[in-house]
């Protein structure tokens, strides 16, 4: 039997009784007996065995219709099934008007959220939105918002919906870290950077030197050119990093004569360190002397190549030498299904190692990518698609100009390496930080370049000048500005979460906003806590309150040894104290 037909029949079983009801009544028979619904109206009475004699009839209680009784002043309540909702295009539910009602929400890419305002679901990511549903022109998505609102937090779903579609998520700094226990969920390759940790070979040609030995022929002295002009942008930048000013175009023409010195006379599967090009800097062969111009002096040679011989040496002897002078512990694996390079292990205040290590790590990840689209290319792997974070992007931009550019270079062309990108900071204002006008312009495109731009929490002020930028209204900066407060002074319970902790606002060019609530699951929140380090841990906080009752009982059991204050369970007046005889049994015991 249907919900409906149970309805109507539990609603006809209550209008007979209380037809009933009124009609007893009206009759004078007394309150009325719920059996009445069902038979004659009588009355209850009790009746025992032979002999015995009937008692009085009891009165039974009033029966009220579990909806109420009809009428003015009944109180009945009438019901409304709610009607089964469903989603389908316009071609599907055309003929079903008018229960079919359109939906501003995009259904393509990630499930994100709810919408805020519709309960609707929005699925969203940079990749799908470019490749299958063209909302965007630039595959690419900018986040701001106060820490602890969850931008991570949504990152880390697009990553784990992309993965699930073939995508290859790439983590190229992962500085607290936060996408490391996801890649390894995923099945993916954490390699972690730092001293003590885990080095890369900057010289290292990588998955694109192996992959320009497997293609050959002429494709193949493309992909080697190319790989030799990014160990030169590697090495360049390092020694960039170590002077705190770019290199010499001279300079950089001695670099690469080296470096080709190197690979052809370096065996075949060996990479050459930077150890090797200091040698061939101090041997100096034809082909280095001749870029430097000494006409056959060694005076004029040294000087030329001196500066360049300082800088490595200060790479290698200095804070980098450790992280950048050794073979590549853990090389990139080009058929994983995600890749994190973990440099978590470096500490905020290291920025020359931070920065060398950022763009190490974007030079072999890019290396990796375009490795893998020329054996595409090629025939001789499948076509993959790659998205790549950059979070807390403040701090790399303030550890090195090289970065900036780096990441200038790839909002700009990731259309054409088949790479999506999702960069996370606070506020346009980490772009004010930077040291030159070049960079703080060159910063202040990435959101303009954006194909998706996501707010979460900002201040009112913030989101006026973002306006400026993406096309604000009035609503969507007082509806962002009024996620970033905090919870109320009155709150008491102990897992309160600020106002705006999981709600977004996506905006697409000119388009409204989409205001979305992302709720996210046990899983998730499993795998990615920023908060780790503030989780309460018990045993913890178990030991740590036994050691300071442990050490609180070793004080006063001292003190007490020296007379400094009564043993527990002694006499106040006992021998050792004079105001007072020995209490009989001797002298009490310290108990804690």
């Amino acid at each position: 039997m249907s919900r409906r037909s149970e309805e109507r029949r539990a609603e006809r079983a209550d209008q007979l009784a209380e037809e009933r009801a009124r009609a007893a009544l009206a009759a004078g028979q007394g309150p009325y007996d719920p059996s009445w619904a069902a038979g004659p109206l009588l009355t209850e009475q009790r009746t025992g065995g032979a002999g015995s004699r009937k008692s009085p009839p009891r009165a039974r209680e009033p029966y009220i219709p579990p909806r109420g009784w009809y009428g003015v002043g009944g109180g009945r309540v009438g019901y409304l099934d709610p009607p089964t909702m469903w989603r389908a295009t316009t071609v599907q539910a055309c003929g079903m008007w008018p229960f079919a009602a359109g939906s501003g929400s995009p259904m393509t890419g990630v499930p994100l959220g709810q919408h805020l305002y519709t309960g609707a679901t929005v699925c969203g990511d940079p990749l799908n939105w470019f490749t299958r549903a063209r909302y965007i022109s630039n595959p690419s998505l900018f986040m701001l918002g106060m820490p602890g609102l969850g931008k991570s937090t949504l990152v880390n779903r697009m990553l784990i919906g992309l993965a699930s579609t073939g995508v290859v998520p790439l983590v190229l700094g992962d500085l607290k870290p936060d996408y490391a226990d996801t890649v390894r969920a995923l099945g993916g390759q954490v390699i972690s950077i730092g001293r003590g940790r885990g080095g890369i070979n900057v010289l290292d040609p990588g998955a694109m030197g192996a992959a320009a030995s497997r293609i050959g022929g002429e494709s193949g002295e493309v992909l080697k050119a190319e790989t030799h002009g990014r160990v030169l942008n590697m090495v360049a930048a390092l020694i960039t990093i170590v002077r705190g000013r770019p290199m010499d175009d001279h300079e950089q023409s001695v670099l690469s004569a080296v470096l080709h010195h190197l690979r052809e006379r370096t065996p075949a599967g060996r990479a050459p360190l930077l150890p090797d090009l200091l040698r061939v800097l101090v041997e100096g062969p034809d082909r280095v002397r001749a870029v430097t111009l000494d006409r056959g002096s060694d005076t004029r040679y040294r000087d030329a190549v001196d500066p360049l011989h300082r800088s490595l040496l200060g790479i290698l002897d200095g804070p980098l030498g450790d992280t950048f002078a050794s073979p590549t512990s853990t090389r990139i694996d080009p058929n994983s299904p995600a890749v994190c390079i973990d440099i978590s292990g470096i500490g905020e205040a290291d920025t020359q190692l931070t920065a060398a290590a950022m763009l190490a790590a974007w030079s072999d990840g890019l290396g990796t990518v375009a490795a893998s689209h020329a054996l595409a290319d090629a025939g001789l792997a499948p076509r993959r698609w790659f998205f790549t974070v950059l979070d807390e992007l403040w701090r790399p931009l303030r550890a090195a100009s090289g970065i900036v550019d780096r990441i200038d270079a790839l909002t700009r062309l990731n259309r054409s390496l088949g790479l999506g990108d999702a960069k996370i900071t606070h506020t346009l204002k980490d772009a004010e930080a930077l040291g030159t006008d070049s960079d703080r312009a060159k910063a202040r495109g990435f959101v303009e370049r954006a194909g998706m731009v996501v707010c979460a929490g900002l201040p009112k002020t913030e989101m006026e000048e973002l306006g400026k930028v993406v096309g604000l209204s009035r609503r969507e900066i007082d509806l962002v500005s009024s996620w970033s407060s905090p919870p109320g002074w009155g709150v008491s319970g102990e897992h309160e979460e600020p106002p705006g902790r999981g709600r977004f606002l996506i905006k697409v060019g000119g388009r409204p906003g989409i205001p979305i609530k992302v709720a996210i699951t046990d899983a998730e929140r499993r795998l990615h806590n920023t908060n780790l380090r503030w989780t309460p841990n018990e045993q913890v906080a178990g030991q740590t309150v036994e050691q300071a009752v442990a050490q609180v009982t070793a004080q006063v059991r001292q003190a007490a040894e020296a007379g400094a204050l009564p043993l527990l369970g002694d006499d106040p007046a006992g021998p050792s104290h004079p105001d007072g005889p020995s209490r009989p049994g001797g002298p009490g015991r310290w108990t804690a």
